[in-house]
């Protein structure tokens, strides 16, 4: 008896200390799909149901990047966690990147899940990727949501200190040869924010979805261009995140969760009336 009691108690222990354990987000078996599409091999992960809700990482980052994200939307949302092309688990051996062709690749993965659109979060280069969605693609973007997200590559967008790294980054690399397939992906990545995006203020004009314009008040994307972007918006909302830096989702989440899901179900995307 006594020895089935303390059987039953270790089993018990045991489903406990495995309930515990957090999602391998990024990297998630259970959760992970690949689709070819347009001659790559993305990698998303889903979660949870109801209406589709695609999640678009930063520049060198992954799907992983949503941890304190995907949870929260997953009770009321069909949540798609994406790694962009020669990101995370998503292998590109092409020799260059640009955001048409990241938008390009969320319209044809969203085609493919049989998704005629969806609510988009995107973050830095995510966010970047959510706005051109929206240009290329508007049949493809519910509402989007931007935090962190810049139009064009200088110190008029970016803070001077992130400018003159990258510009470091790009005279020490411009020359070398990279032999190292991981090395030179790294490459190709960093040049995506080097040289990109070209987007003119006066093209937001054509974002026909409702747009939540995000950013921190210490970001590494200059608090005027980000309310720049905001103004040329037909139909949008601005938060600028007290005391928060370019990690505005990971620093303030349960506040910016709620945020940018009020904005989902909101009715009325007015601008404030002054």
């Amino acid at each position: 008896m006594f020895r089935s009691l303390l059987f039953a108690l270790l089993l018990l222990l045991g489903h406990s200390a495995l309930a515990q354990q957090p999602v391998p987000y990024g990297n998630n078996p259970a959760a992970g799909k690949y689709a070819q599409v347009r001659g790559v091999k993305l990698y998303y992960e889903t979660y949870g149901a109801g209406p589709p809700l695609l999640l678009l990482h930063g520049n060198g980052g992954s799907s992983k990047e949503f941890a304190k994200t995907i949870p929260y939307f997953a009770r009321k949302y069909r949540v798609i966690a994406l790694d962009s092309r020669a990101h995370g688990k998503s292998v590109d051996r092409t020799d260059s990147l640009s955001f048409e062709q990241l938008a390009d690749d969320c319209a044809a993965l969203l085609t493919q899940l049989r998704l005629d659109s969806a609510y988009v979060l995107g973050w830095s280069d995510g966010g970047i990727t959510a706005l051109v969605l929206a240009l290329r693609h508007p049949e493809k973007v519910k509402r989007l949501a931007a935090t962190g997200a810049n139009l064009w590559p200088d110190s008029t967008a970016l803070m001077p200190e992130l400018w003159q790294q990258m510009k470091r980054g790009y005279q020490e690399g411009r020359t070398q040869t990279f032999t190292d397939p991981t090395r030179r992906n790294d490459w190709k990545v960093f040049l995506l924010d080097w040289r990109h995006p070209h987007i003119p203020l006066t093209a937001l004009a054509g974002v026909k979805a409702p747009a939540f314009i995000i950013a921190g008040d210490r970001d590494v994307i200059r608090p005027e261009h980000t309310v720049a972007i905001y103004q040329n918006l037909p139909r949008a909302w601005l938060w600028i995140v007290p005391n928060s830096g370019h990690a505005t989702l990971h620093e303030y989440a349960d506040e910016f969760n709620r945020k940018v899901e009020a904005f989902f179900q909101a009715r009325n995307i007015a601008r404030p009336t002054r």
